[in-house]
This record gives C-alpha cells, sequence and structure tokens, in this order.
C-alpha cells in the first residue's frame, strides 16, 4: 500500500508558524475584540448626561472617538458650547465610565470642533 499525499488546504497554510497568511485570521479577531471594546465603552457613556439637555453624550454626538491601545485608550469628544459650565464634570464622568470598561487608565482629549445639533439628529 502506498502512502497517499493530501494536498495542503488553506486552513493547514494558515497554521504555519510565521506564514503571511495567518495574519487575517488574527486580525480579523483582534478587530472583532476591539470593536466590541468600543462599542461597550459607548455604552457605559450613556450615564454620562448633559445637565443643561438632558441628553447623554453619545446621543449628543459628543463623542468623535474612540482610540483602543493595549496599555492606553484616548476618548476624543467635543462640548455642546466652548463655555460650558459643566465642561469639567462631564470630562470626568466620560474618563471614570470608559475606565470602568478597560483595565487601564483613560485620557479624554477635547477637541475644539464646534458641536452641531443636526448630528445628533436634533432640529431646533
Amino acid at each position: 500500500m502506498t502512502e497517499q499525499q493530501f494536498p495542503a488546504t488553506p486552513d493547514a497554510e494558515a497554521a504555519v508558524p510565521g506564514d503571511a497568511s495567518a495574519a487575517p485570521a488574527a486580525d480579523a479577531s483582534f478587530e472583532a475584540t476591539r470593536r466590541m471594546t468600543e462599542l461597550a465603552i459607548l455604552d457605559a457613556l450613556r450615564a454620562v448626561v448633559d445637565p443643561e439637555i438632558g441628553m447623554n453624550v453619545v446621543e449628543l454626538a459628543l463623542i468623535k472617538q474612540i482610540l483602543l491601545g493595549p496599555d492606553s485608550t484616548e476618548v476624543k469628544m467635543i462640548l455642546t458650547t466652548p463655555f460650558c459650565p459643566y465642561a469639567g464634570a462631564m470630562i470626568q464622568q466620560v474618563k471614570e465610565q470608559a475606565e470602568s470598561v478597560v483595565d487601564h487608565p483613560v485620557k479624554v482629549t477635547l477637541l475644539a470642533e464646534r458641536w452641531d445639533p443636526r448630528d445628533a439628529g436634533l432640529m431646533w
């Protein structure tokens, strides 16, 4: 009886250490985990309410970007008005809520971008 050779399958090739074709599967898993973490942070940020408007920072479209890293996270946000009297408290709450999701410090960066109520679906 002769030994039968089977052609390598794409899955078998992906399992070879150091093979570049293994990267897309790992990247997809990493991206899925990253997206789940971003969504968990956004969900936690729904607890941060702008007291003057009575809506949360996610509904108001104040959260512009979440940058996730292995040891740090940055939340980029804007305010409804440049001279918001609750800015300090809201920034601190965003930091605390995001840190309740990740296991490392979170930096909150305030952007100079102007808020537009239409971004939040509000027509005044």
